[in-house]
């Protein structure tokens, strides 16, 4: 068993107390990272602040040859950080090792596109006649101290989206990886640190929520709060960060919407793909279909063959379905399960579990008085919900709390870009399943699924700040 340190101010420190990180798959201890307290976190903040003004001093393409090292070294390192991961956070592990090799792909980018982050001028008199002498040279400049809160699903990839838009625009960063993901997330670290960044312009922070968790939220010294992980504590986050500038990434309850038209075993193998992939356990993860009544039979059927043959157990033999995070989580999908089944839903696939493996669940005939129509289960269970109307597909997916994404099947294109308009979320996508995405796209969800813009151009030019300086000419 290793004991973990955090990374803080150039150098690897330990705390008084630790946290016991076990694996979901078989509960084997993997090792401790730190609780840090308080007083250890006001160390760090005060170390970030202290080195904002050289590194943002630095050319942008100075700041980037710091990350294309990280990438590199997250390159060398892929296969092993891959298999830490996969057993910190159950899953795959070839989608844990491709996890990492993404990451790479995404600092790469980020310093490349920090290279684009250009300023412009205005003239006055274009609309005043009378301020035809005043030129406004306008900058982009770092906000300064950013908080990055990361989570378990993606520990590596998720913390790298935030981490190096931020460090490219010149901020400096204080990391907060998901206490289950901490390993991982320092692994992440140890890039950083053997890229040789400036000590202070990127350290580390774990503990325990209850110690430390809303006070890193609300620390002076922060100046932006960029946090992915659930609307309950996404909504306290914005709440804890009063006026300063947040970007959230929260749940989702993506929809699949299925018209008569639609070729069905295409649509039926992205459904599966959607909705299953890592379990479930994916703010885009497809997480119901809405199909229309007359092909509803023909889709269920299609959809059921495929679950069918997805592969259960151990994410090292590279399984689709592995156990979920932890036995609160499995707890809460078998809460959802149980509701379906007394309320009258039609089980396609048999609910199974042992311990936090759920083998995939599949329903049709849901209602809307079923909790498992709302909630997001963040595990392996898909409803099908049938409709009689594309209106009536919409106003259900409308209804929901949240809005991050949703897919539309049919061979109907003017029609399926006039549903897109009318739907209340970020992203849809036409005949394929919902998905971050390649990383420079741009990522949101409305409602309760989050603020602001993800996606590297965005991110960069989220956390850097417009400055206008105004001078006359005469």
């Amino acid at each position: 068993m290793k004991n973990y340190q955090n990374y803080v101010d150039g150098e690897w420190l330990s705390s008084e107390k630790s946290i016991t990180i076990s694996s979901p798959i078989d509960q084997e201890v993997l090792g401790t990272v730190p609780a840090m307290s308080q007083k250890e976190v006001d160390t760090a903040m005060t170390a970030a602040r202290k080195a904002l003004p050289a590194w943002r001093a630095l050319s942008a393409y100075e700041r980037a040859q710091y990350l294309h090292k990280v990438a590199d070294i997250l390159e060398e390192r892929k296969v092993e950080i891959g298999e830490i991961l996969a057993k910190e956070v159950s899953k795959g592990l070839k989608a844990s090792i491709g996890e990492v090799d993404r990451s790479a792909h995404l600092i790469r980018y980020s310093a490349e596109e920090g290279l684009r982050v250009y300023g412009s001028s205005l003239e006055g008199g274009t609309y005043e006649p009378a301020a035809k002498s005043k030129i406004s040279l306008i900058r982009r400049e770092p906000v300064g101290v950013v908080l990055a809160i990361a989570p378990f699903n993606y520990p590596v990839n998720l913390s790298a989206s935030k981490i190096a838009p931020a460090l490219i625009g010149g901020n400096v960063v204080m990391f907060k990886p998901p206490t289950q993901g901490s390993i991982s997330g320092l692994l992440l670290a140890q890039a950083f640190a053997d890229a040789g960044l400036p000590a202070g312009v990127f350290n580390t922070i774990t503990g325990r929520g209850s110690e430390i968790g809303d006070y890193i939220i609300e620390h002076s010294e922060v100046n932006f709060i960029n946090f992915t992980g659930s609307t309950p504590i996404g909504l306290k986050v914005g709440k804890l960060a009063g006026i300063r500038p947040i970007m959230l990434e929260l749940g989702g309850k993506d929809a699949a919407v299925v018209l008569e038209d639609a070729d069905l075993k295409h649509t039926a193998k992205e459904i599966v793909d959607g909705a299953f992939s890592y379990s479930g356990q994916r703010c885009t993860a497809i997480k119901r279909v809405i199909v229309m009544d007359g092909v509803a039979d023909e889709l269920a059927a299609e959809i059921k063959a495929r679950v069918e043959q997805l592969t259960v157990g151990n994410p090292f033999d590279n399984t689709d379905i592995t156990p979920v995070i932890d036995e609160s989580s499995a707890n809460f999908i078998e809460g959802l399960v149980r509701d379906a089944q007394d309320k009258g839903a039609t089980e396609l696939t048999p609910f199974k579990r042992e311990g936090n493996l759920i083998w995939p669940v599949l329903f049709d005939h849901v209602s809307r008085d079923m909790e498992i129509a709302w909630e997001e289960p963040f595990g392996p269970v898909l409803p099908i919900i049938r409709v009689q109307s594309v209106e009536e597909a919409l106003e259900l997916c409308n209804q929901s709390e949240y809005g991050l994404q949703s897919s539309i099947f049919t061979g109907n294109y003017p029609l399926a870009f006039d549903f897109a308009s009318k739907l209340e979320v970020g992203t849809v996508h036409i005949n394929s399943k919902t998905q971050r995405g390649p990383d420079n796209f741009p990522f949101l969800g409305v409602k309760g699924s989050g603020a602001g813009v993800q996606g590297i151009k965005y991110s960069i030019e989220a956390m850097t700040k417009v400055k206008s300086v105004v001078f006359d000419v005469q």
